[in-house]
């Protein structure tokens, strides 16, 4: 089986996306986990840039890897100094990475408009950096940026960088399309011309400004590339760099290339929503293989094929990669997908029940009201179990109010008062809070809290609004998505009106009545 590289640069390619900000534990978690998923370089950063990186190196010089090593980023020497007497030079050295990524200029446009020297004293800043850091006993890769513009530009002057570097002591070439406006028919044909003239290994390093970073980096292997780089996830400046997830498995499932084990392929969609977790990012749904729709399901017809055969609507086993099928339910699904829906629940329901049937009405209706239950599976299971009179109530409401107050110095206030009957005793409370949801949500939590003590574990994660019919302006019904999560799960509820307040506690309501339901609370 051939084998690929992988080579993660999340820690600096990916840190320069917009929004993303890694502490130094922030990089050495991120770190861990890449090694603990096989990735064979981790590109760490560039410790003459800033300070945040050098601590980085110097901690990790604690820290054992398992699987992965550690490389530091830098450019090639200033022009007019020597290497050994360049700074970001001496910050790489320092660093005590022992395999250094070494960016360098290979585009005559570059050399001349942006570094303003000669393209032959590029060419000895590129042999002397090179071949410093290889006498200092360090293993040098030599990233070879804007390789396809410089490469159709001037073909001969491109392929002297990367033979100078070669000849200098680099253990690998990498191509880099800089600009991501390379499409894959191109990278295919100069890689094709490239790779004979390259005696060391060859990488492939793609931006997705024109959306074809992972099509390309697929393309470069199999025109010759044995190292890819990029980030998990596709962070990184711009439109991002190629994504490692889906590469990773497309190389092992796809094309048969050894470049992480089978048992670590489970760990993808783990990887995958950990480090957007760390990076503050939200996790694409879509994103392939790992997001949540990857492999999830919603028409009728799709979802009958699907359980009679999964190959009929997947590509793989989601379980190859960590991940999962997903039935949805929507008006969409038919009974096959109520059905489906109920087994998972242990409910007993068949698709010829006419329990299915009202059920499936039920999701119909309530959908044509605005309703979306693929995005409130908790909500969902609620309505199917008092559907089935499997379902009894933890608390009654007799009526609540909210009122907001702005006073003259400009501070706003909220209170909730509300009224329950809870196991026979009526409560009578108030709460205030930053909004008029955080403090019904408070009020709701205060009455519950002595009858219901697992509710204090529960907190709210994720508050949308969406307005279902904007020509309606403010008299819109708008529907209300709400994510909590406790120390174990996470779930989603739905509330639909055209009152906000009654929308945000429908789903208020049902996500605490889905955490007292999981936690068998009678």
């Amino acid at each position: 089986m051939p084998k690929v590289k992988l080579y993660d640069t999340t820690l600096r390619d990916g840190s320069q996306g917009e929004g993303i900000s890694y502490s130094v534990t922030d990089k050495i978690r991120i770190a861990q986990e890449l090694d603990k998923l096989g990735v064979h370089y981790i590109e760490g950063g560039w410790p003459g840039s800033n300070p945040k990186d050098m601590e980085f190196f110097k901690k990790m010089l604690r820290v054992r890897l398992q699987n992965s090593a550690l490389v530091a980023f830098s450019m090639t020497r200033r022009q007019n100094i020597k290497a050994k007497d360049d700074t970001n030079i001496k910050a790489l050295v320092k660093s005590g990475a022992k395999f250094i990524t070494i960016v360098g200029k290979t585009w005559d446009l570059h050399i001349k408009d942006v570094l303003k020297v000669s393209l032959d004293e590029n060419l000895d800043m590129i042999k002397d950096t090179v071949g410093y850091l290889v006498s200092e006993g360090l293993t040098v890769f030599y990233d070879a940026e804007h390789f396809f513009d410089a490469y159709l530009a001037n073909k001969e002057y491109s392929l002297k960088c990367l033979l100078t570097a070669e000849n200098a002591g680099a253990k690998a070439i990498c191509l880099c399309d800089t600009n991501g406006g390379t499409l894959s028919s191109q990278v295919s044909k100069v890689i094709s011309e490239v790779r004979p003239q390259i005696k060391v290994g060859l990488g492939i390093h793609c931006h997705n400004d024109a959306g074809v970073a992972i099509a390309n980096s697929i393309a470069a292997v199999e025109a010759g590339c044995d190292m890819v780089q990029g980030t998990i996830n596709g962070y990184g400046e711009r439109c991002g760099n190629a994504d490692l997830i889906p590469i990773i498995a497309d190389l092992k499932l796809k094309l048969g290339i050894d470049c992480i084990s089978a048992q670590n392929l489970k760990e993808l969609a783990h990887v995958s929503h950990f480090i957007s977790e760390i990076s503050n990012m939200r996790i694409r749904n879509d994103q392939p293989f790992v997001g949540d729709s990857s492999f999830a399901h919603k028409g009728g017809m799709h979802i009958n094929a699907v359980m009679k055969n999964p190959r009929t609507y997947e590509h793989i086993d989601p379980h190859l990669v960590g991940n999962r099928r997903r039935i949805l339910v929507s008006e969409l699904g038919g009974k096959t997908g109520i059905m489906l829906r109920a087994k998972a629940l242990d409910l007993d329901l068949s698709k010829e029940d006419p329990k299915t049937k009202k059920i499936l009405k039920l999701v119909q209706d309530l959908e044509h009201q605005g309703y979306h239950f693929e995005a409130a599976e908790a909500s969902f299971e609620l309505l199917m179990k008092k559907a089935l009179k499997k379902y009894n109530k933890f608390f009654e409401l007799e009526g609540f109010r909210v009122v907001v107050e702005k006073h003259s110095d400009k501070k706003i206030t909220s209170e909730a008062i509300i009224k329950l009957k809870v196991k026979g005793t009526k409560e009578h409370t108030a709460a205030e809070g930053d909004g008029p949801v955080n403090a019904l949500d408070n009020a709701l939590r205060k009455a519950l809290k002595d009858f219901y003590p697992t509710l204090s574990k529960m907190r709210l994660s994720d508050f949308k609004v969406r307005v279902l019919d904007e020509k309606a302006g403010t008299a819109a019904r708008v529907r209300v998505l709400i994510q909590s999560q406790d120390e174990k799960d996470s779930w989603s509820t739905i509330g639909v009106h055209g009152n906000i307040i009654e929308a945000s506690w429908q789903a208020l309501v049902d996500s605490v009545e889905y955490k007292l339901l999981k936690d068998n609370v009678k």
